[in-house]
């Protein structure tokens, strides 16, 4: 006798594939909130092109002969360059190297060179990769203790951008978040390596 559908129970995920989902999220969240601010800046930036260009175009003579009040009235609005793009381009390219950092790192996806050690035996390059991943990891780590302490530099001098005047502080704080999602992305990614190396068992995704 049927008893109707039956509920399906999936296993509940392990303690390593919850860190797993948990360091894959956050570097994809990272990722995607790093792509966002590059669009935005590329916006940005076409914007502040096209009014600069326009600006100059209506303050010649031609426009001023052949366009009359229409040029007059382009100057009138004010349009011309974004104040402060270089500032806001500086801080957010800034910030979107150490957003794509994590993704990259747990994908794999640096640029390797690998013409002496294709031809080496498969345990081999696996120990390689986990040593260098332990160079990396220590790496950013290091680079991000040093960006905290520029960040605390110019958190206690108060220095302010120059168009914007906007806190540099600020900027180094975002890169910080990053960066330390780098990290945690470089502890895993060299764990897993490691893992990798001593079981043969594939851990980290491929890119």
């Amino acid at each position: 006798m049927d008893d109707g559908p039956r509920l399906v129970t999936w296993p509940a995920p392990t303690g390593a594939s919850m860190v797993h989902n948990l360091v894959q999220l956050l570097a994809r969240g990272s990722a995607a909130i790093g792509g966002l601010i590059l669009v935005a800046l590329i916006v940005l930036t076409t914007l502040s092109i096209i009014g600069r260009t326009l600006s100059r175009a209506m303050h010649t003579d031609w426009a001023e002969t052949w366009l009359g009040a229409f040029a007059q009235w382009v100057i009138d609005t004010g349009i011309d360059e974004i104040n402060g793009t270089y500032e806001l381009t500086e801080a957010g390219v800034a910030f979107a190297i150490f957003a794509f950092l994590p993704i990259c790192q747990l994908y794999g996806a640096h640029a390797t060179v690998d013409v002496f050690t294709s031809a080496l035996p498969t345990r081999v390059v696996r120990g390689i990769r986990a040593f260098w991943e332990l160079v990396l990891a220590a790496v950013i780590i290091l680079i991000t203790v040093q960006l905290y302490q520029g960040m605390l530099r110019y958190l206690n001098n108060g220095e302010t951008t120059l168009f914007l005047q906007f806190p540099v502080w600020w900027a180094y704080a975002a890169s910080v978040a990053a960066a330390i999602i780098a990290c945690l992305t470089a502890v895993y990614c060299a764990f897993g390596r490691i893992v990798e190396s001593a079981t043969g068992r594939a851990v980290l995704p491929t890119s």
